[in-house]
């Protein structure tokens, strides 16, 4: 077995040792979504490289099918390595196509079983063309939602330095093998950047999970777990960024302060739990109807905020129509009776010092919605000056 063999026929053993060093390290049953891709991809790996070892080739004579079986692992494996990055940055363009690459380069591959050139051409085209996508995928901005954790750009650094030498040496063989292009040892180059793809594969992948876990940990550590907001603290904290830009650009913020009417009266009369999942359901339906760009978050209790960014004086009354609708299709729906809320509203002024003056005005507007009747919004006194 020559030198080129030796390597190609360790790079099996590589990508199922990375893959059970990922399965140890992240857990199967409750590792996150990003992680079970990225195992099932170093998984899918390591079976089409070993049925694409020259150690096959030479026990078995290496029929067609079984390589064409091997060629569809390959892809899928680098498909379900896509979708790991899809989950820890964000959605990717070219969900569809990445799906149906493996099956359809297996059956491509397989009805090429007369010409063994073309068929390699295929493969190391398409398997190119994954891997471009791949290196594509890691320099798209993510999301900050998901917030790519602690040292995102080194792990990104470290995908591209793994994806892009292979995917030259691939294309080169392709050249090579398509038109007879000058090339020194393309099977070789293609060994070596195979094994140096897969070395860093491993830390990159550990470190992207890793990222996505610290900042999970992060948002739960200012959510409220119970209706999924954020809470009263983080609120204080991220409402101070929408008061300076507003204040900076002369933008009107206002401030909706809500609460479920009767609550104490629901609670005494149903119990904890069902109040609770009262309480759930306000919460997803004011994160449903809030608006892109808004702040919402639970204050206290059963009260919730919602600051809202380039407000204007009909955008509380828009939110207010919107919630009570979602509320009353779904209450009935999921809890079997009608919720009702009240809310009062405060826009910014200019002697505001933060976000408590904004809502000490908003909760007396609140405070006049209770009395006059509950069920309805009401605004500060002197809203429209």
């Amino acid at each position: 077995m020559s030198f080129t063999d030796a390597l190609f026929t360790l790079l099996p053993m590589q990508a199922l040792v990375s893959a059970l060093v990922l399965i140890t390290l992240i857990g199967w049953r409750g590792a996150n979504t990003g992680g079970r891709w990225a195992q099932a991809g170093m998984l899918a790996l390591a079976v089409g490289l070993a049925l694409l070892s020259p150690s096959v080739g030479l026990r078995i004579g290496a029929p067609h099918v079984l390589q064409s079986l091997g060629v569809a692992a390959l892809s899928a494996g680098l498909s379900a390595l896509w979708w790991a990055l899809g989950q820890w940055l964000s959605p990717r363009p070219g969900r569809w196509a990445m799906a149906a690459t493996p099956l359809l380069l297996g059956a491509g591959h397989l009805l090429l079983a007369h010409d063994r050139a073309d068929a390699q051409t295929l493969a190391d085209v398409v398997i190119g063309g994954q891997l471009l996508w791949l290196g594509v995928a890691l320099t798209l901005p993510g999301r900050s939602s998901v917030v790519q954790g602690l040292n995102s750009r080194r792990w990104r650094l470290l995908g591209l330095a793994a994806v892009l030498p292979l995917l030259a040496a691939m294309l080169s063989r392709a050249a090579v093998t398509e038109f007879g292009s000058p090339s020194p040892s393309p099977d070789l180059l293609l060994a070596l950047t195979g094994q140096l793809a897969l070395l860093l594969a491993l830390p990159m992948l550990l470190l992207a999970w890793r990222g996505q876990i610290e900042a999970e940990l992060a948002r739960l550590a200012q959510t409220d777990g119970l209706t999924g907001l954020i809470d009263r603290a983080a609120f204080d904290r991220r409402s101070v960024d929408l008061i300076s830009m507003a204040r900076r650009y002369g933008e009107p913020l206002a401030l909706v302060v809500l609460t479920l009417d009767d609550f104490d009266t629901l609670q005494a009369e149903r119990d904890i739990d069902f109040a609770d999942r009262a309480l759930a359901l306000f919460g997803s339906c004011v994160q449903a109807q809030m608006r892109l760009g808004d702040l919402a978050g639970r204050l206290a209790g059963h009260q919730f905020g919602v600051l809202m960014a380039r407000c204007q004086p009909e955008g509380p009354q828009a939110l207010d129509q919107r919630l009570r609708g979602a509320l009353a299709e779904r209450a009935p729906a999921e809890l079997g009776l009608a919720l009702s809320f009240s809310a009062g509203w405060a826009k910014l002024r200019p002697g505001d010092r933060g976000i408590a003056d904004l809502q000490r005005r908003a909760e007396t507007a609140l405070y006049e919605a209770q009395r006059a009747g509950r069920g309805q919004l009401m605004a500060e006194p002197g809203v429209a000056d």
